[in-house]
């Protein structure tokens, strides 16, 4: 973690508006450089100008061409959990409170400028209880939904939620469960099992009341998946089993057609799991039935290749792609090897693989990695708050993030930037107002020397080593 040396971004006095400079200096082509280093000497700091002239001769040209346009950005964020809510609103004093949401939400420079973010609907092991929100005593169910209620989140995650939707109204919210009620399930419990056919529609209708009651709260919905993790039943946390056959039926039967009637705006997306098992959500696009009601495919980090999001939407390519969970933590201490795991991997390879959105798992966490109940002892936040005093502490994957989200800005276009470097991996965006961003990132041990060449036209940079840049202009 960075400690007390995460504030020094925020603080630095060259914090200039990317956009006013690049508007400013049009004629000379000058180039904002931002920078954080492994071993953290620069967080988020501003570099070295570049300007742009004749094509350099150095040994690597990184080429950028903003006329080759791929996917529309819808943005970058993380998870508004019940314990990251819950640090939040009832952790942090109303100053307090105010600052860390403005700070992660509001429009840059002096925000992140985060745009997308997830719930969980009902209880994950990010929760203090599990729950769901049609919860009966054992062996009643309640398949006309009487009992559905959304009061478990109207102490802590909608109110952050709208907080966070009042300072930055782009903000777009998906949300996923965890586990159906249990009395809908094989094992009448959260914990475990799969859903029981006869509660297809009970469940389909479920959702969307969930969808209709948060938006009656002032918090649209713009997508859904299923089920997170449905090839995951863990022991000791709400979870559930769905093979892509019932996925298929239960989309194609059942929530496709309900959500097409009452909420035709929001998305469905499938999988909401790992890069490891391509296969399952390839058998759902396969069904001719719920195929046109998926509206894309979701994605997980713990296991396998990020380049399958790609494989896969080379076969069905008007199918979009979202990145919505991964998680920092204890098991990988090294702060340089985080920092270019998260850009490397899920800023630059997640987008190059046609990801609109992506997204990190706990926005906030505590000094002990919680509130949980099951579940991951070890995970880190975005960033964490400390439950005694509501000191904040940015953590690595802050700056990941940062340095997409303060540059990229919904409705950017990725467009093509030349890779395949021994050391260099990069993704380049068009922000609407015609700005560019260039994100690189250098995993060698040492500064590394590269041009970045377009139109014919270039500037040359030295990045030292284990380091990340976003370069901006226009």
């Amino acid at each position: 973690m960075a400690g007390s040396t995460s504030r020094r971004w925020l603080a630095a006095p060259l914090l200039v508006p990317l956009l006013a400079l690049c508007a400013a200096s049009a004629q000379a082509q000058t180039v904002q450089a931002w920078i954080t280093s492994g071993d953290q000497s620069r967080l988020m700091q501003r570099g070295a100008d570049a300007t742009f002239g004749k094509a350099t001769d150095e040994p690597v040209v990184i080429d950028v061409d903003p006329a080759r346009r791929f996917q529309q950005v819808t943005g970058f964020g993380a998870s508004i959990t019940d314990a990251s809510a819950y640090l939040i609103q009832q952790k942090m004093t109303a100053p307090q409170r105010q600052a860390l949401l403005d700070e992660l939400f509001g429009a840059p420079p002096a925000g992140l400028g985060l745009s997308l973010t997830r719930l969980t609907i009902g209880a994950s092991d990010f929760s203090r209880t599990h729950y769901s929100f049609n919860d009966m005593p054992p062996g009643e169910t309640d398949p006309a939904l009487k009992h559905f209620s959304i009061d478990p989140n109207r102490a802590d995650v909608l109110p952050v939620t709208k907080a966070a939707l009042a300072i930055n109204p782009q903000l777009k919210v998906m949300a996923s469960p965890w586990s159906a009620p249990g009395w809908m399930k094989s094992t009448d419990s959260l914990i475990q099992g799969t859903l029981k056919p006869e509660a297809f529609a009970p469940f389909a209708a479920y959702l969307a009341k969930y969808v209709g009651a948060y938006r009656a709260e002032g918090v649209p919905v713009f997508a859904l998946t299923l089920q997170n993790e449905p090839h995951f039943e863990p022991k000791n946390y709400p979870g559930m089993r769905v093979d892509p056959q019932q996925r298929a039926v239960f989309i194609g039967g059942h929530l496709g057609p309900l959500l097409a009637k009452e909420h035709p705006d929001v998305r469905i997306l499938d999988w909401d799991h790992n890069w490891d098992e391509p296969g399952s959500p390839a058998a759902v696009l396969r069904d001719p039935v719920a195929n046109k009601y998926v509206d894309g495919v979701a994605w997980h980090c713990y296991g396998g290749d990020v380049r399958v999001q790609a494989a896969l939407h080379d076969t069905w390519p008007d199918k979009e792609t979202w990145f919505t969970e991964c998680s920092g933590g204890g098991w990988a201490p090294d702060w340089s090897n985080n920092l270019l795991y998260f850009t490397r991997t899920l800023v630059i390879g997640t987008t190059r693989g046609w990801a609109k959105g992506v997204l990190l798992w706990n926005l906030a966490l505590d000094e002990n990695g919680g509130p949980h109940l099951g579940g991951c002892d070890n995970c880190r936040g975005v960033v964490t708050i400390d439950s005694r005093s509501g000191e904040v502490t940015r953590n690595v994957e802050y700056y990941a993030l940062a340095h997409a989200s303060r540059f990229v800005r919904p409705g950017a276009h990725r467009v093509w930037s030349s890779s395949g470097y021994a050391d260099l991996d990069t993704v380049a965006f068009r922000n609407t107002d015609g700005t560019l961003a260039l994100v690189v990132a250098n995993s060698a041990g040492e500064a590394r020397r590269f041009a970045v060449r377009i139109r014919g036209r270039a500037f040359a940079y030295e990045l030292p080593g284990s380091s990340v840049a976003t370069f901006g202009w226009k």
